[in-house]
Order: C-alpha cells, then structure tokens, then sequence
C-alpha cells in the first residue's frame, strides 16, 4: 500500500491568525484573544505527532463525514499544502487550544496518527 505525503506550506496564512482570534474570542475577551493571535505570528514553528495534540487537546476525531475534513482530505489526496496549525496552550485548564486547524489535524490523522505536524504554539 502507498502511503499518502502529507505536504505543509512554510507558514500559516494570513486569515489563519484572524481565524484563530476569532475562536479564541469564545473563551476569552476579544482583546486577548487578538494578542495571542499576534504572539502566533511571532511563534516559531514547532513540530508534534498527530495523536499527541489530539491527546494534549481532549478533542475527538471529527468523523471523515464532516464536509471540511472531507475537503481536507481531498487536498491531501491532490497533494496540495496545507497550513501549519496554530495552538494555544490554556495553562489554567491544562489543555491544548487548537486555535486554527482542527478539521486539517482530523484530515491528517484519518492518513497517518503518528504524522508529524507543523504548528505554531503559545
């Protein structure tokens, strides 16, 4: 069996960040929110398996159904790039925010847990 190359642009583009503010600023005000995603664009990038953001994020695996990892999917068939995630780390609740990139992550995954996955981290 093949296996799928799961290809990454160098950074995350510029809707990204205002995507990220954008989800943060359901758990915490909107000024916060925007200065995490400004500390985002000045983070390194940074790389962690699959399964492991998923355990430090306690989410669950969107099922291969849902339209956008669907078309994720197909981006990674097609062998285009996709977009380092962005991450926050919520320290007071002890878990992984994935800020950006959730339905990529869940793509990414359905191929290949132990993928290795570009993302920027604060």
């Amino acid at each position: 069996m093949t296996k799928i190359v799961i290809r990454w642009k160098g950074k995350p583009e510029k809707h990204d960040y205002a995507a990220a503010a954008a989800y943060l600023s359901l758990t915490m005000d909107k000024p916060t929110a925007k200065a995490v995603a400004k500390k985002l664009k000045r983070a390194a990038i940074l790389q962690y398996p699959a399964k492991d953001i998923f355990r430090a994020s306690r989410l669950a695996l969107l099922s291969a159904s849902n339209y956008h990892v669907e078309k994720d999917q197909q981006r990674i068939m097609a062998q285009e790039r996709l977009s380092p995630l962005l991450l926050y780390r919520d320290e007071r609740n002890g878990i992984l925010i994935i800020a950006d990139g959730y339905h990529r992550l869940c793509a990414v995954y359905k191929f290949d847990e132990d993928a290795i996955i570009p993302c920027k981290i604060v």
